[in-house]
């Protein structure tokens, strides 16, 4: 999930002649992600790497070598969380090509190499301003609608619903803290399916926290795909406004803006039923996290956050059904 990148620089991706790494010189492992970032057969002249803060579930570093500075995302594939590396890459590639997301450089088992694009890490606050939320809004657009235009191989789906029952299945085996939760949240969360009734079908980015856009001070980037694949639109706009914290006035013209009509009834319970869905998935997420990291990350005060998110999500969609 989560943000990865906090300052970036857009470069057209250059093809470098591959720089040999001596056989002699043991490739390091996954928890030493400098070390392994820089062993990758991509660099050329010399080479300095630094790691990146910001990231909540992957380990990412900043290269900078004789001809560019990239951004190196190491990490395997993390079942409990449905991430799936192949599928990050398929999705990152197609984003590029879509012209919503940064270039992918390399890739190999465990690392993904992206280009870096200099820009700021957009907040909650900025997102609630008109014309960046309009920008974000039809970055979302573009990469429902574009993306598939491009995706290559098998592709996952991405159904909230599904996600939550399995994190409650991976909570209950690792005895978590939050087990008393669980029931009550499994009947709120079918409740809330049954709400969302049927959907359309998108290739959604299903990860839409502030931190994974980008403002360059000419266009906005959507970074981070780990959590790509079909889903309802309304995942994807539910998540925009629960993690920004948008109010009403805003979460109408979203609507209205991407459906190009004023919500009715029916779509705005499916939408409030998605809100606080998204909500919930980020409070399941993190409770995961909180027995399953070793990154150095508050998540108890996460899980903390996002239930209540979730919660005044909750108190909303059930007055307003």
């Amino acid at each position: 999930m989560r943000p990865v990148l906090t300052t970036l620089r857009l470069s057209p991706a250059k093809d470098q002649p591959a720089c040999p790494i001596p056989s002699a010189i043991p490739m390091p492992g996954p928890r030493d992600p400098v070390a392994r970032a820089l062993a990758l057969p991509l660099w050329s002249g010399p080479v300095s790497a630094v790691p990146l803060g910001g990231g909540i579930t992957n380990l990412n570093v900043l290269v900078t070598d004789a001809t560019r500075r990239a951004v190196v995302r190491i990490g395997d594939d993390i079942p409990v969380h449905q991430i799936m590396r192949f599928n990050e890459l398929a999705a990152s590639r197609a984003a590029h090509a879509a012209g919503v997301s940064p270039a992918v450089l390399h890739h190999e088992p465990g690392a993904l190499v992206i280009d870096f694009v200099e820009s700021r890490t957009m907040a909650a606050e900025d997102l609630r301003q008109p014309d960046l939320l309009a920008q974000a809004l039809d970055l979302v657009r573009r990469a429902h609608s574009e993306i598939p235009r491009h995706l290559r191989g098998p592709a996952l789906t991405f159904w909230v619903f599904q996600v939550l029952r399995d994190y409650a299945a991976t909570l209950q085996d690792g005895q978590s803290r939050h087990v008393p939760l669980i029931a009550t949240l499994l009947d709120e969360a079918a409740t809330l399916e049954r709400a969302v009734g049927r959907i359309d079908l998108v290739f959604g980015h299903n990860d839409l926290l502030p931190a994974n856009f980008l403002h360059d001070g000419s266009r906005m980037w959507l970074i981070d795909w780990d959590y790509a694949g079909w889903n309802s639109p309304l995942f994807d706009l539910g998540g925009l406004a629960a993690n920004n914290g948008l109010d009403g006035a805003q979460e109408d013209w979203l609507l209205t803006t991407y459906f190009g009509q004023s919500p009715d009834a029916d779509l705005w319970r499916s939408f409030r039923a998605m809100k606080a869905a998204a909500a919930l998935r980020e409070a399941m997420w993190s409770m995961v996290q909180e027995i399953h990291s070793d990154l150095d990350f508050d998540y108890a005060a996460y899980t903390a956050d996002y239930l209540a998110t979730y919660r005044a999500a909750l108190a909303t969609f059930r007055t307003s059904s």
